[in-house]
């Protein structure tokens, strides 16, 4: 199971990597190509943001198997002892809430099916976008569901 573990990060760390640089070389280019030339790389806004959805939800099932979120740590000072629970509660919990962004997403992306909708600049079909938004939250809704049930004891924190 580890091994899995390692290999889904690594897959979507670097999928969202090579996104992420993706979109940082074309808006140098983009500002180089407008400066010298005066000309502008054509719709530039809609791979950027093409590229954005897949940056931030494709790395986010890695950040919930890495279990390295954003915390505030106000209980475990207090009382460690009831971190665990806790940490399994907040993982229920997601796994409610993304199911339910899933479920609208999805509506969504079958809206844009329906009336074949692309984007204004470069008629790119506005299901690509969808595609990495959907398949990043299902990651991380299984991802959750891994830590629900992980049972390596709970990382410890900066304060001992």
């Amino acid at each position: 199971m580890e091994r899995v573990r390692s290999i889904a990060i690594k897959v979507c760390g670097y999928t969202a990597a090579f996104a992420l640089a993706v979109m940082m070389l074309l808006t140098v280019a983009d500002v180089a190509l407008r400066s010298a030339f005066s000309y502008p790389i054509r719709g530039m806004l809609e791979i950027v943001e093409l590229l954005l959805a897949c940056t931030f939800f494709l790395a986010l099932p890695a950040s919930f198997l890495r279990d390295e979120h954003i915390i505030v740590d106000m209980i475990d000072p207090v009382a460690p002892g009831i971190v665990p629970t806790l940490k399994r509660i907040a993982a229920m919990v997601t796994m409610v809430v993304i199911a339910a962004m899933i479920w609208q997403g999805w509506k969504a992306a079958q809206d844009t099916l329906i009336f074949n909708d692309v984007t204004s600049d470069l008629s790119i079909p506005r299901i690509y976008y969808w595609i990495p938004v959907l398949v990043g939250m299902a990651g991380a809704t299984l991802a959750a569901g891994v830590m629900l049930f992980d049972p390596r004891p709970v990382q410890k924190t900066g304060h001992q």
